[in-house]
C-alpha cells in the first residue's frame, strides 16, 4: 500500500513538472508571437497610404506603392488554386474512395505526406529546373506552378480526411438505391464535406500567399505593371524581402505597409477556416 501510495505520489510530480515546461514553453512562444504580430501591425498601419494600392514599386530611394506587385501575387494565387485545386479534390477523392485498404492507396499517402512537408525552397529549384530552364527566362506561370506543388498536398490530405469522416451508412443508402457510385461520391458525399474540403483549400491559399523561397527562383520580380504571366511578375513576398533587406527607408516602409497587408489576409483567411469548421462541427 506504501509503495502504491508512493509511486502515485511520483507520478503525480512528474506531471506538474510535465505541466509547468509545457506551460512555461507556450507563454515563451505566445510571447515572440505577439511580439512579432504586433511589430508586424504597428510599423506596417504606420505605413499605409493610398498610394500603396495604386501606384507601381518605385525605383530605389523614392516612395511609390505595390499595386503591381498585389496583382501579381494574385493571379500567381489564383493560378495555383485553379491547378491545385481539382487535382487535390479527385486525388483525394480517389484515396478516400477508391484506394481504401490497398497498397498503392498508402503508397500515395506517404508521397503527397512527404510533399506536404518538403521545403518550399526545394519545390522552387524544382519549377526552376522543369520550366524557367526550359523557356529561358523566369515567368508567372512557373510561380503559379511552384505554388501549385504547395498547395496540392494539403488539398489532398483534407479532401481524403474529410471524405473519410462521412458515415458509410450514407455510402450504403444511396448505393442500395441503385445511384452510381460515381454519383453517390458527386451528390452525397461531397455535399457532406463540403464546408471541410473548401476549409482545406483557405488554409492552403493562407499557406502559399506568403511562399518567398519558390517564387525567388520562378517568377522573380518586375518593377513595372504586367497581367503577363509569360513574363517575370511581381509578387509580395518578393518585394517584401528585396525592400526589407535594402538601405532605403521608402522601402522599409512599403516592406512593412505589404507586410501587415499579407498578414490581415492570411488572418482573415484563417479566422474564415476556423469559422466554417465551428460551423460544420454545430451541425
Amino acid at each position: 500500500m506504501a509503495r502504491s501510495s508512493s509511486l502515485y505520489r511520483y507520478r503525480q510530480i512528474k506531471s506538474i513538472i510535465a505541466l509547468t515546461l509545457a506551460t512555461l514553453a507556450t507563454g515563451l512562444g505566445l510571447v515572440f508571437l505577439a511580439w512579432i504580430l504586433g511589430s508586424t501591425l504597428l510599423n506596417g498601419f504606420e505605413a499605409l497610404s493610398v498610394k500603396l494600392f495604386t501606384e507601381m514599386t518605385p525605383p530605389p530611394g523614392e516612395d511609390g506603392g505595390l499595386a503591381n506587385a498585389f496583382v501579381g501575387s494574385l493571379l500567381m494565387v489564383v493560378l495555383a488554386v485553379g491547378l491545385g485545386a481539382p487535382i487535390g479534390i479527385f486525388a483525394g477523392t480517389y484515396l478516400a474512395e477508391y484506394s481504401r485498404g490497398k497498397l498503392i492507396g498508402e503508397v500515395i499517402r506517404f508521397v503527397n505526406d512527404i510533399l506536404l512537408s518538403a521545403p518550399s525552397i526545394i519545390i522552387g529549384l524544382f519549377v526552376y529546373e522543369l520550366v524557367v530552364r526550359q523557356t529561358g527566362h523566369f515567368s508567372g506561370y512557373a510561380g503559379g506552378i511552384a505554388l501549385a506543388f504547395i498547395f496540392l498536398p494539403v488539398v489532398v490530405r483534407t479532401t481524403d480526411e474529410m471524405l473519410r469522416l462521412v458515415p458509410d451508412v450514407m455510402r450504403e443508402a444511396a448505393l442500395s438505391l441503385g445511384i452510381p457510385r460515381w454519383k453517390v461520391t458527386v451528390n452525397v458525399l461531397y455535399k457532406s464535406a463540403a464546408t471541410g474540403i473548401l476549409t482545406g483549400v483557405l488554409l492552403a491559399v493562407a499557406r502559399i500567399s506568403g511562399e518567398t523561397a519558390p517564387l525567388l527562383f520562378t517568377a522573380l520580380n518586375n518593377q513595372y505593371w504586367t497581367t503577363d504571366l509569360a513574363e517575370p511578375m511581381a509578387n509580395i513576398p518578393v518585394v517584401i524581402f528585396q525592400y526589407a533587406m535594402s538601405p532605403y527607408d521608402e522601402w522599409h516602409a512599403l516592406a512593412w505597409a505589404g507586410a501587415f497587408v499579407m498578414t490581415i489576409f492570411v488572418l482573415l483567411l484563417s479566422i474564415g477556416s476556423r469559422a466554417l469548421i465551428n460551423r460544420r462541427n454545430a451541425r
